[in-house]
């Protein structure tokens, strides 16, 4: 039988590292884009030929390794470089992600995927899982964990979908304003709810 899919997103800080950390503990398959992401432009991927094709060698570092901090400021207030850029990574991290849920044999897998709802409709979903904090909680967040100033912080929020964008697709919401035990506390009884509904699957 295969697993109820679901797809877990939420903006940058919002604590999606963390809720995806806990359905891994409780049994759930966990497949992190940004794992794959890293992945597929390892050094001698194909991906990352493209790249360097696409924006040149300064998105390289000596070792012929993908420096993400040149490239994230190449494309990040360009949006036909980041249209680029999406159309090479995005086909290659869909494509292997697919290969690795077809590995899956727990009941319940998880999808992490930051720009879910920036990508468009997706049919090989079960359920859309949004974690969800306020804008004014990611500034925070953003600024304790990268250091980012306001006004940085406040342009990569500006550069994902919407808080309501997110919450219209969302099948379930994991609300992440209160302490960690309480956010632990909602993904233990959703993870019990998605076993149910895995397990009711014809």
């Amino acid at each position: 039988m295969s697993p109820l899919r679901i797809g877990l997103t939420g903006g940058i800080a919002s604590g999606k590292s963390t809720v995806a950390r806990r359905f891994a503990e409780l049994g759930a398959a966990v497949i992190d884009a940004d794992d794959v992401a890293r992945a597929v432009v390892a050094r001698g991927e194909p991906a990352l030929a493209k790249i360097a094709q696409r924006f040149g060698g300064a998105v390289l570092t000596p070792e012929g390794t993908l420096d993400r901090r040149a490239l994230r400021h190449l494309v990040f207030a360009d949006a036909a470089a980041r249209h680029d850029l999406e159309a090479i990574l995005h086909p290659r991290i869909r494509a292997e992600m697919a290969r690795r849920a077809a590995a899956v044999t727990e009941p319940v897998l998880l999808l992490v995927i930051p720009l879910l709802v920036e990508g468009g409709p997706r049919e090989d979903l079960d359920r859309i899982l949004v974690v969800d904090a306020t804008e004014e909680t990611q500034l925070a967040r953003l600024s304790a964990r990268d250091g980012s100033s306001p006004a940085e912080a406040r342009a990569i929020l500006g550069a994902q979908a919407s808080r309501a964008v997110r919450l219209a697709r969302a099948d379930d919401v994991l609300r992440n304003e209160g302490d960690l035990a309480s956010l632990l506390d909602q993904v233990d009884q959703l993870y019990r709810h998605y076993l149910e509904l895995a397990a009711a699957r014809p």
